[in-house]
Formats: C-alpha cells, structure tokens, sequence
C-alpha cells in the first residue's frame, strides 16, 4: 500500500492534513477492517471484491483487510471467497455455518484486531467514493459509530417506489416510537471505531437484517457519536433481499426494543463454529 499522498483521493489529503503532523502519522497506522457479508453471491462476488480492492488501494492512506463472510451460502460464494483470497493480499475469507447477516458481522467483529470495522453490501450498492467520509471521523476521534443515509439531503438515490415507501416508513416508525435519531437505519454501509463496537456488540441480540437498527439504537441510548453522511445508492434488480419478510422482521425487533419483550441468551464467537484463515497482514 502506498504510503505517499501524490495522487490518492483529496479527501484523503485533506483528512491527514486537518489530524496534524503527529495524528497523520499515527493513522497511518490504523488497520481498517471492511467486512462483506454474503449470501449466495457467486454471480457478483469477484468483481466487487476486486472493485472493492482497488479503490481501497488506490484511495485510502491506512493499512486494510477486506473480509469477506459467508454465512451459509449454497451456491460457489465460499470457493470463490477462496479464490480472492488467493489472488489479491489483504482479503481473507471466513465461513459461518448459520445464515444471518447480523451473524456474520458479530463474528468478525468480535474477533477483529483492526482500529476500525466497516461493512458493505456485496452489490456495491452504495457508491464507493463515500468509503473515506464514513471513516474519517472515526479516524480523526470526532465519531463512535458512522453510517451512511440515503434520505439525507445531498444523498442521490436510484430504487423503485415500494422500496422507497416502505423504507421512508419505517424510518419514521423508528423516530416515533423508539425515538430515533438518525435517519437511515437500514443502509449497508456503516462504520465503528472497533472498541465502541466490540462493547455494543453483547447487548445486540438481533442476528439478521435488524442488526443495523438495533446497533445504532444501542449506540445513541448510550450516549455514542453517530455521524452520517449522504451517499449515492442505486438499488440491485437482483438483490435477494426480500424486502415484505425483512420489513415484518424489522416491525417484530422494534416491538421487542419498545416493549423489552422476546429476550434470549446471546451466543458468544465460540458457538458459531466457523471455518476461518489468518488475514495476511497489511503489506
């Protein structure tokens, strides 16, 4: 990875420039960890991942892993996570027997060695060049945990109207009832300072598309700094996400945040029994 700012991204320059001498120096050194769940993704996978690959190599000015998580994919996804693995440095694969996106990143980032942890939806559905504003301010100490909104102003978003309907909804919903202060809980594509996140992480007891909600919810009740920042989203035709069943499960976690109902044990990394290989280290 290059260390020399000629040529990267001016928001990169910018960054380094505003922490200082000393505080560019030390982030520098910060290992960011970008986490890319996925389920049955043998059709996208290794374009993104190498899309992902360069775009982090060309533009980000701190050492990184790309960690791709499959959670019980049937497809390829897992061989061709392996495959990626072989071909470029700085990608790792991991296997999580059980299917959950919340599953997968609870994994990873209960076990992370990186400053700070980030995750992705495999389509590359959010626009890349918004990467380096959502860690930023995790970097440079002013945020906790960093999202990005699709319903912020300046956010440019291409989906259709059901989407979009129900997705405004429930984001309301959240503001009325759980008191929400943030716009967008749904959007895959968020960032934490890797401390803040592993102390989050026992009390989320969500597995699955809730996860997000219940982390940024968890994150304000204590007091956290929540950042986002606008992006450009353009929605997947073939996402597989179905979005009726994703919605009723999210309805049933705010019941469960609003009316402490539907508790249960959390399991610890130990029991989720995966099959893992050592990242290569930043190079």
């Amino acid at each position: 990875m290059a260390s020399d700012l000629s040529g990267e991204d001016p928001a990169a320059s910018v960054l380094l420039a505003d922490l200082g001498q000393q505080g560019a120096g030390a982030a520098r050194d910060c290992l960011v960890e970008v986490t890319v769940p996925v389920y049955n993704e043998e059709k996208v996978l290794a374009e993104s991942v190498r899309k992902l690959h360069a775009y982090l190599t060309a533009n980000l000015p701190f050492h990184f892993v790309i960690t791709i998580a499959d959670n019980a994919s049937t497809d390829e996804t897992f061989a061709i996570a392996r495959r990626m693995e072989a071909e470029l440095p700085r990608v790792r694969a991991v296997h999580v027997d059980r299917k959950g996106r919340g599953l997968a990143l609870r994994h990873v980032w209960g076990a992370t060695a990186a400053d700070i942890v980030a995750y992705m939806d495999a389509d590359l559905s959010t626009g890349l060049e918004a990467f380096l504003p959502l860690i930023a301010p995790l970097v440079s100490g002013h945020c906790d945990v960093a999202t990005g909104s699709r319903l912020l102003p300046g956010a440019n978003v291409v989906r259709g109207p059901k989407r979009e309907i129900i997705s405004r909804t429930y984001n309301v919903l959240l503001r009325m009832f759980l008191a929400a202060r943030f716009s967008d809980a749904q959007c895959g594509f968020k960032a934490g300072r890797s401390e803040v996140i592993r102390a989050l992480l026992p009390d989320v007891q969500d597995d699955a598309w809730f996860f997000d909600t219940e982390l940024l919810l968890l994150a304000q009740r204590r007091g956290l700094r929540i950042c986002e920042i606008p992006v450009t989203w353009v929605e997947d035709p073939d996402s597989k996400v179905d979005i009726v069943r994703t919605a009723l499960a999210d309805l049933r976690g705010m019941a469960r945040l609003r009316f402490g109902t539907g508790r249960k044990p959390r399991s610890s990394p130990a029991d989720l029994t995966p099959e893992l290989t050592a990242p290569e280290q930043h190079r």
